[in-house]
Order: structure tokens, then C-alpha cells, then sequence
């Protein structure tokens, strides 16, 4: 009988042991999935925010929040005088309150923004959101909150808006939102003459680091980043995932602690016949190797069932009305194999100390082990 049909059968004789160790790896694999899954989702659902069919984002170098990032709007203009830029829309972060709701986020936006257009106009259409003009456009889930008066008007803050439309929007966070042209969002925010950031379009066949050096050179309190650079160097986005992958580590800690408990369990619960293996000719490493074994197989079915949970967690929150839009759960190749190492190494140290004792046994002595 090989070492590995012997760890199986040993498992198979004790199941319920078995399910109470894969039982703590699978807890610990469905909540570090879940959480960077959905912690995931929901950066890449802020991101789309930025993105907006553009490949760079320009914001002030040291703000601490795009929301107190202040761009002057020309930028936009003296970035589409160059011939690497295709396209520079400047967008303007802000919150606002409106009756029994303290924050609704509005977007400063120009006319000419692809957003709106993306969108399916439940209530008028494009033409009504005008530069030079006040009226606000609302996502549909900012409609169902926030009460549109009978003369039209919505609202916000201690100034009231006509509304030029309602828009339904994939992401989350826009459909949430309410959309102002940008001159009156400055007026409303005392913000005349700035931005949170401007969009960035390059041309055809020129490169990104064309951008940044025009910046590096002309506007050196700025900086230009790809999105991908922006998603990796934003300090919210670092933290939310540094938190998912602390909290999935926490997790794991439990998991561990199952699995030690399990294997410790399982050396005491058979002292006889590790004995018998010993004396049947197995040596110490063979009778570590497998009491690793089984730890590493009880991991393997926890983190398949773990990876199932999670899986089929954040499909049933995605389905949730409340909850679409607002993330997208991804768990990516990185992740399971994140969680995988991390489940094969809570199982060699859980099963540490239960191999080592397991493996100094002395034969004689175990046989009359009561």
C-alpha cells in the first residue's frame, strides 16, 4: 500500500474528524475569497468612474482623496492643444446632503462627457444637460431617494436644481450619483476655475509618456498616471486591499488552529497504530510524512469547498437589487493561489507538532498506551 492510498484510508476511517479540519480551511478560504472578492469588485467598480473610454487620469501629486484633488479645469484645454491627446475631460468630485439623506455624490461634468451617453434615459434626454444651464441629471437609484418636487426641482444642499433627466447607469456609485454641469457644480462647491481631475485620451500611435513629461515640465504639482498605475498607487484602493487580505489571514489563523486540533487529535487517537507502523518496519520521516500528508489533504478539500462558498457567496450578493452596480465580484487566478499557499502552509504548521510527536513515538511504549 503506497504512503498516499494509506493517508486516504486513514481519513476516509475518521470522517468526522476529517470534515471538522477541511471544515476550519474551508471557513478561512471562503471569507479571504469573499472579502478580496468583493473589496476587489469594488475597486474596479470605483475605477470605471475614472476610466470613461480615457487611459490616464491627471490629479493634484499630494492630495490625500481624489475628493480634495484640485486641477485647473484649463488643464484640459492645454492638454488637447497637444498632439498626443485625443481627448481631456475635467470631472469634479463632491458631496453633497439632500433631505433624509446626509451624502449623495455629485459628479461636475461637461456636456460632452461620455458618461451620460452610456447610459439609458429613463426621464429626457442628453440634449437637456447643457453647460451654461443648472439642471442636474440623476441616476436612477439617486431618483428613488431623493424627492423630485412637483415643479421639477430637486434639492441638493440649500439650493435648489431643476432636473433634466433621470439615467440609468452599470456602475453603482454613478447610478447612485447625481451628474452637474461643471460650472455649476463649481458655483455650488466653491470651486471657480478647478477639478478633481481630468481624463486623458491619448491619440493614436502616441504613448503615455509623452504625457508625463509634458506634465513633469509644465505642471510639476500634478501628476499623470495610467490607470492601471492609478489603481495600484491610490492610497484608498492600497487599503482596502490590504485590509481584505489581513482579515482573509485572520481567518486562516482559525483555520489553522482546526487543523492543529484535528491532527493533534488524530496522533493521540491512534497511538497503537502509528506503534504498529513503526514496528511493521516505517520509520520516523514516514510516519511524519504522513501525518503532513493527511494535514495537506484535509487543506486541499477545505480549499476546494472554501473556494465553492465563496463562489457561490458573491454570486447570490451580486444578486441582491440593493447590492448591483455597486460591486462586481472578481476572484482572479492571483487569489486562489494566494489562498491555496496560504492553506497549504496553515496545514504543514498545524500538523508540526502532532508529526513530530507522532514521529518520536517509541514503539514499545506506544503498544501499552491506554
Amino acid at each position: 500500500m503506497s504512503l498516499w492510498r494509506m493517508i486516504w484510508t486513514n481519513l476516509r476511517r475518521h470522517r468526522v474528524r476529517t470534515g471538522i479540519g477541511a471544515a476550519g480551511i474551508a471557513l478561512g478560504v471562503a471569507t479571504m475569497l469573499s472579502v478580496v472578492g468583493l473589496l476587489g469588485g469594488a475597486v474596479k467598480m470605483f475605477e470605471r468612474i475614472l476610466r470613461t473610454d480615457a487611459e490616464m487620469v491627471v490629479f493634484e501629486k499630494n492630495a490625500s482623496d481624489l475628493f480634495f484633488s484640485n486641477v485647473p479645469v484649463s488643464l484640459a484645454d492645454e492638454l488637447e492643444k497637444t498632439p498626443f491627446v485625443k481627448e481631456a475631460r475635467p470631472v469634479l468630485f463632491a458631496i453633497v446632503s439632500a433631505p433624509d439623506r446626509p451624502i449623495v455624490t455629485c459628479f461636475g461634468i461637461e456636456s460632452g462627457d461620455g458618461r451620460l451617453r452610456k447610459g439609458q434615459w429613463l426621464r429626457g434626454n442628453p440634449k437637456n444637460f447643457k453647460d451654461d444651464a443648472r439642471a442636474v441629471v440623476l441616476g436612477e437609484r439617486a431618483a428613488d431617494f431623493v424627492d423630485i418636487g412637483p415643479d421639477g426641482e430637486v434639492e441638493l444642499g440649500h439650493e435648489r436644481y431643476p432636473v433634466a433627466g433621470v439615467v440609468r447607469l452599470e456602475n453603482g456609485f454613478e447610478n447612485g450619483g447625481v451628474f452637474m454641469p461643471l460650472a455649476a457644480c463649481q458655483e455650488a462647491f466653491h470651486k471657480s476655475g478647478a477639478c478633481s481631475v481630468v481624463t486623458v485620451a491619448l491619440a493614436k500611435g502616441h504613448d503615455s509618456k509623452e504625457v508625463k513629461s509634458w506634465m513633469a515640465s509644465r505642471h510639476p504639482q500634478l501628476t499623470a498616471l495610467e490607470n492601471e498605475e492609478f489603481s495600484r498607487s491610490y492610497s484608498q484602493f492600497q487599503i482596502l486591499k490590504t485590509t481584505a487580505w489581513v482579515v482573509g489571514g485572520c481567518a486562516f489563523l482559525l483555520g489553522g488552529l482546526s487543523v492543529t486540533n484535528t491532527m493533534i487529535l488524530s496522533v493521540f487517537g491512534r497511538i497503537k497504530e502509528l506503534a504498529i507502523a513503526r514496528v511493521c518496519g516505517f520509520s520516523r520521516a514516514q510516519i511524519a510524512g504522513m501525518i503532513f500528508g493527511e494535514s495537506l489533504l484535509v487543506s486541499a478539500i477545505g480549499t476546494m469547498v472554501g473556494w465553492g462558498l465563496s463562489g457561490l457567496g458573491l454570486q447570490l450578493l451580486k444578486a441582491i437589487p440593493q447590492m448591483q452596480g455597486y460591486i462586481e465580484p472578481r476572484i482572479g487566478w492571483m487569489e486562489i493561489a494566494g489562498a491555496m499557499a496560504l492553506a497549504a502552509i496553515t496545514a504543514l504548521a498545524g500538523a508540526m507538532y502532532p508529526a513530530w510527536y507522532a514521529a518520536k513515538l517509541n514503539p514499545a511504549q506506544a503498544l501499552r498506551f491506554e
